[in-house]
């Protein structure tokens, strides 16, 4: 089965007035170069490129390398009873490996694949004791379009072993019905909801600079450890505005949006403050007026890269537009804000530290995209000391990352449980 975005379904006067603001949209970013491979698609079974795959062996374990021509969701576990390393793919062909596998190194007995479910494929490494995962990574946008996945297995104790596995699902046997041991709250539907990660700055705009280090750095990796994140776990699509230190107009990142044909966006900064201490994170979504001055102040700073870059923001729309607009918003504001609530209480059951006001609203003109729930998250304050150490810590970006994902997944399990209420 081919990996293929999901698309919500909207009556049919929502569907005029989303025409009519695409062109409007069109109308307006046309001009506007878009940076190349900003977008892309998961579609289709991925092809194993043997030649390019293998078993890496170290003195403390091994790295199982694969190369495949297309990024698509994976996830990660390790079983017990006997103890093997499970991958799971939305999908890769493995029908090019034979009996040999990928090789051999000492620590492994075997391995074998097949498909577990529909649109979902497996790889089993059988290992001949206790191997921890000790990373798991999918590098992406290279000029073929190809995506290499790197995990590194690490020896460790029996103990540690069991407490990081799964125990087995099927047969003591150990047959293909075994299930992942780690699961992850995803939407419950077979659409898969395409998101847009919008990593904010970059280029000619730097955002905050504390200490040498660049907002714009911290969050493009931030960005691309969550668009990791969500890969793992069914439901996902994703897309990054941008996928290194380039600059990218709000207009254009509003634009590739729309190309993907996102059904959620979120933009991902660092916030910082001149005077005080501040600290937590926030979800901010669109609002014609600020919350506070600090808001107002905030989305000032956020839009100031467009007009660095000679973009000018302050009076795009034409009446008809503006009428247009305000119809698509009354029916995605409840959405949105809903999104915004189930991103604060990810990050919350997660026990990530939230500002005190975690959930606030201002124009930013990057969340002005009508018909699509939009908002932005503000990671912490470059500005405080602790926070910027804990940006720059892989461990809190992957709980964060993880937080932000559960959310996610919750909010449209039941975004599109009410989509269902209303067609009935």
């Amino acid at each position: 089965m081919g990996y293929i975005p999901g698309k919500r379904r909207q009556s049919g006067q929502f569907t005029m007035i989303l025409r009519i603001l695409g062109l409007l949209a069109l109308l307006v970013v046309s001009a506007v170069p878009l940076p190349g491979r900003a977008e892309e698609e998961l579609f289709a079974l991925a092809q194993l490129d043997l030649e390019a795959s293998g078993l890496v062996e170290h003195a403390d374990g091994f790295d199982l390398v694969l190369k495949i021509s297309q990024p698509v969701p994976y996830r990660v576990a390790t079983l017990t009873n006997p103890p093997r390393l499970v991958l799971d793919f939305r999908e890769v062909d493995f029908s090019r490996m034979g009996p040999g596998g990928l090789g051999y190194v000492p620590a492994i007995s075997g391995m074998r694949h097949g498909a577990i479910t529909a649109g979902w494929s497996r790889l089993v490494v059988d290992l001949k004791g206790p191997f921890a995962v000790e990373t798991a990574v999918m590098q992406t946008g290279m000029e073929d379009g190809s995506a290499r996945i790197e995990v590194a297995m690490r020896e460790t104790d029996e103990a540690t072993f069991n407490a990081r596995s799964g125990a087995q699902a099927g047969g003591s046997d150990g047959s293909e019905s075994e299930e992942a041991a780690t699961s992850h709250p995803v939407p419950q539907s077979d659409e898969v909801l395409k998101v847009v990660l919008d990593p904010g700055h970059g280029g000619i705009d730097p955002g905050a600079i504390y200490d040498g280090v660049h907002e714009a750095d911290l969050v493009l990796t931030f960005a691309q450890e969550l668009r990791e994140t969500l890969l793992r776990n069914e439901g996902f699509d994703v897309v990054l505005t941008r996928t290194d230190d380039s600059f990218v107009s709000l207009e254009a990142r509003i634009a590739i949006a729309r190309r993907a044909g996102a059904e959620v966006f979120i933009s991902l900064h660092a916030d910082a403050v001149s005077e005080g201490i501040a600290r937590g994170a926030q979800v901010y979504t669109l609002s014609d007026r600020a919350t506070s001055a600090a808001t107002r102040k905030l989305a000032e700073r956020h839009d100031r890269g467009d007009l660095l870059a000679g973009v000018d923001l302050s009076d795009q729309d034409d009446e008809v537009a503006r009428v247009l607009m305000s119809i698509a918003r009354n029916e995605t504001t409840p959405r949105t804000e809903a999104l915004a609530g189930a991103l604060v209480q990810g990050l919350r059951a997660a026990g990530v530290r939230l500002h005190k006001r975690p959930k606030e609203s201002a124009g930013f003109s990057v969340l002005k995209t009508p018909d699509v729930p939009s908002v932005l998250v503000e990671l912490g304050f470059m500005s405080n000391p602790k926070e910027l150490e804990k940006l720059q810590n892989p461990d809190w970006r992957k709980s964060t990352a993880e937080a932000l994902s559960t959310g996610l997944a919750a909010w449209a399990a039941e975004d599109r449980a009410r989509d269902e209420l209303k067609r009935k």
